[in-house]
C-alpha cells in the first residue's frame, strides 16, 4: 500500500532526527560506512549492551518505556516492522495490506512461515486476541488509547462496548481484517509498534497474573527470545537469544545480546574502555570528552523531556499558571544540555520535537507553524513568581522533584533544583531520585510536586504528543486539563482525513494553548551519545517507535 500524498505530511523529516543512525557502530541500510570489506559478520556473535535503568515491564499490553519496548520489538513481530530506513515492511504480513480507498479497511495476509518459540503457528486469532487484550478495561493497559482509530475501541475502553466488537476479525487462519474509525494517516506506523503486536490467549491464561513476569513466562515470535529475565523493575541482566523458530532466522547474525544495567556513566565507560561492553550510553564531561573518539555515535531523538506538575487537587498550587511560568523562565535550557548532558541533546522550541513532522506542503517545521519559543529569563521568572505569590497567597513554597536515579538523570535533576531554588526568592526545592520503575509507579499514583519525564514518539506525527495531555488521559500525569485544548486536540483526531489543512491548524493551535499556559514544561529534546564498538554493524535506531532493532545488527572482527 501507498500513503496518499496528503497522509504523508507527518513523516516528512524523521530521518533528519538522526544524526548518525549508528555512526562506525552500524549503518542505515544504504550506506555501507561501517560494512566489514566483505560485509559479512565475524568472530563471536554476542553483542553486549549497557542499559541505564532495569525493565519495567515484557508484557506487550502493559509496556509504557523505551527499555521495555526495545526488548519487546526485538523478541516478537507485528505485521510490520520498521526496518533500517525506518520503514514499515511486512514481517508478521506475507506482504503489505490492501487499503480500501477511503483508508477505512485493511485487509491483511499473514506470513504462514511465522511461528512462535514453541513451534506452534502465529495465527490471525492471536492478533484478535492480544489486541482485545489490550483494549480491554480490565488490562488497565496505558496505551489503549493508540487504538483510538480502531473502530469501537474508544467506547471498548471507556466499558461501553464489549471487547469482541473491536475493528479486527479473523478471516481463517491467516488473514485479519482490519476496520478504523477513519482514515489515519500513521496507521502503518502502529501496525509496526508492539503494543499492536500478537499474544498467544493460552499462555497468557496458563500464567495468569504471573504472564511474562519471567522469560519462560511466555513465547515469542520475533528474531530473538528473551532469556534470563527474573523480574520486572528489579533484575539487572538479562539477554535476547536467537530465536531458531523465526520465519527469516537466516538474516538473523548475532547468537546473543547480553543486557546489563549500568546506571553511572562512569562505570559503564569503564567497562567500554576495558572491552566488557560494546555499547554504552555517555552524559556530561565523559560525552564531552569522547567528541573526537570515532566509535561516538550521536543520536537525536524524536522526543521530549519535560517537568510535570502535579494539578490533580483542586488546591494545588501547580494548577497557577503564573508559577508554572516562573518556574520555566528560571531554567537556562542551553546551560544545561551544553554543560550538564553534553550528549547531543538540544534545546527544546515547544511539547512537540522540532524537525519530526512538516506541514502538508512540506515546507514549514510543525514548531515554526506554532511560533514555539521557550526562553530563559530569570527577570520574568521573578515577574511570574510574584505574581503567582500574590494569586495563591503565599511568601514561600516547598517542591519536591521527583526523577530516575540514572546518572544523567540526577544531574538534570540537581540542575533544575538549583536553577528554581536560586532564581525564585521563598523557594525551596529537594530532590528525590529513585529507580526508573518506581519514578513510573509514582507518577502513575500521583504521588510528587513535580516530576522529570519525557515522551518518545511512537509514530511520527504531532498527536503522539499532544494526545497525552487532554483531561482524563492516563499518561497526563500531572492532570493539566483546558477545555480549549480538549476541544482543538479532538478535533485534529475527528477532522476527515481529506482536509489536513484543517487538522495541521488544529494542532498547531493545540499546541499554542498548552504552551501558553505552560501545562507542562520542556526542558530538552533528547539525544543519546553512545560509544559503541567499530565491530559492531547495523544496529537499527529508530527516532520514532520502538528505539532499537537488533535483526540485523552482526559483529565484524
Amino acid at each position: 500500500m501507498k500513503l496518499k500524498k496528503s497522509f504523508a505530511f507527518g513523516f516528512i523529516t524523521l530521518f533528519s532526527l538522526t544524526l548518525a543512525a549508528c555512526g562506525n557502530g552500524g549503518s542505515t541500510a544504504d550506506s555501507d560506512s561501517s560494512k566489514a570489506a566483505d560485509g559479512k559478520p565475524s568472530g563471536e556473535q554476542i553483542f553486549r549492551v549497557n542499559e541505564l535503568q532495569e525493565m519495567p515491564s515484557a508484557d506487550l499490553s502493559l509496556a509504557t518505556d523505551t527499555i521495555s519496548f526495545t526488548a519487546l520489538n526485538n523478541v516478537y513481530e507485528g505485521i510490520y516492522r520498521l526496518n533500517l530506513d525506518n520503514k514499515p515492511e511486512p514481517a508478521g504480513a506475507a506482504e503489505k495490506a490492501e487499503v480500501s480507498s477511503d483508508g477505512i479497511t485493511y485487509k491483511v495476509k499473514l506470513n504462514e512461515k511465522s511461528k512462535w518459540s514453541d513451534g506452534k503457528p502465529v495465527k490471525a486469532e492471536d492478533y484478535v486476541y492480544g489486541w482485545q487484550r489490550t483494549v480491554d478495561p480490565a488490562t488497565a493497559s496505558e496505551y489503549a488509547y493508540l487504538y483510538e482509530s480502531v473502530k469501537n475501541a474508544a467506547d471498548i475502553t471507556a466499558g461501553k462496548k464489549d471487547k469482541s466488537e473491536l475493528g479486527i476479525k479473523a478471516v481463517g487462519d491467516y488473514e485479519l481484517e482490519i476496520t478504523l474509525e477513519k482514515a489515519t494517516p500513521y496507521f502503518d506506523y502502529l501496525l509496526a509498534f508492539p503494543s499492536f503486536f500478537p499474544q498467544r490467549k493460552d499462555i497468557v491464561e496458563k500464567y495468569g497474573k504471573e504472564y511474562s513476569t519471567s522469560s519462560d513466562k511466555s513465547v515469542y515470535n520475533g528474531p530473538f527470545v528473551l532469556d534470563g529475565f527474573d523480574g520486572p523493575g528489579t533484575d539487572t541482566k538479562w539477554s535476547y537469544k536467537k530465536n531458531k523458530d523465526y520465519w527469516d532466522a537466516d538474516t538473523v547474525k548475532l547468537d546473543e545480546v547480553q543486557v546489563n544495567v549500568v546506571k553511572e556513566a562512569p562505570t559503564s565507560y569503564n567497562l567500554f574502555q576495558d572491552g566488557q561492553a560494546d555499547d554504552v550510553q555517555l552524559t556530561g564531561e565523559l560525552a564531552q570528552q569522547a567528541a573526537n573518539d570515532p566509535q561516538l555515535v550521536i543520536q537525536k531523538e524524536a522526543s521530549t523531556q519535560y517537568i510535570e506538575l502535579n494539578q490533580m487537587d483542586e488546591n494545588s498550587p501547580y494548577r497557577n499558571a503564573n508559577l508554572r511560568k516562573a518556574i520555566s523562565y528560571s531554567i537556562d535550557r542551553k546551560s544545561l544540555v551544553e554543560n550538564i548532558l553534553g550528549d547531543g541533546s538540544v534545546e527544546p522550541k515547544g511539547l512537540v520535537p522540532a524537525d519530526m513532522s512538516k506541514d502538508p506542503s512540506g515546507k514549514e517545521d510543525f514548531t515554526e507553524a506554532a511560533g514555539d519559543k521557550i526562553v530563559y529569563d530569570k527577570e520574568k521568572a521573578k515577574e511570574y513568581w510574584e505574581k503567582a505569590k500574590k494569586e495563591l497567597n503565599i511568601k514561600s513554597l516547598d517542591i519536591d522533584i521527583l526523577s530516575s536515579d540514572a546518572d544523567s538523570s540526577k544531574k538534570t535533576v540537581e540542575y533544575i533544583q538549583s536553577a528554581i531554588q536560586d532564581t525564585l526568592d521563598g523557594t525551596k526545592v529537594t530532590v528525590s531520585p529513585v529507580p526508573f520503575s518506581v519514578r513510573l509507579d509514582r507518577s502513575n499514583k500521583g504521588d510528587f510536586n513535580l516530576v522529570i519525564g519525557g515522551w518518545g514518539a511512537d509514530y511520527v506525527d504531532p498527536s503522539s504528543f499532544l494526545d497525552l495531555f487532554q483531561t482524563g488521559v492516563s499518561y497526563n500525569r500531572g492532570r493539566y486539563s483546558n477545555a480549549e485544548y480538549d476541544k482543538l486536540v479532538k478535533a485534529a483526531a475527528t477532522t476527515n482525513a481529506n482536509d489536513p489543512e484543517k487538522r495541521w491548524e488544529n494542532m498547531v493551535d493545540a499546541e499554542k494553548v498548552i504552551m501558553g499556559d505552560m501545562g507542562v514544561i520542556p526542558i530538552y529534546q533528547k539525544a543519546e551519545a553512545h560509544l559503541r564498538a567499530e565491530k559492531v554493524k547495523d544496529v537499527g535506531f529508530h527516532p520514532a517507535g520502538a528505539q532499537y532493532d537488533y535483526k540485523w545488527t552482526y559483529i565484524s572482527e
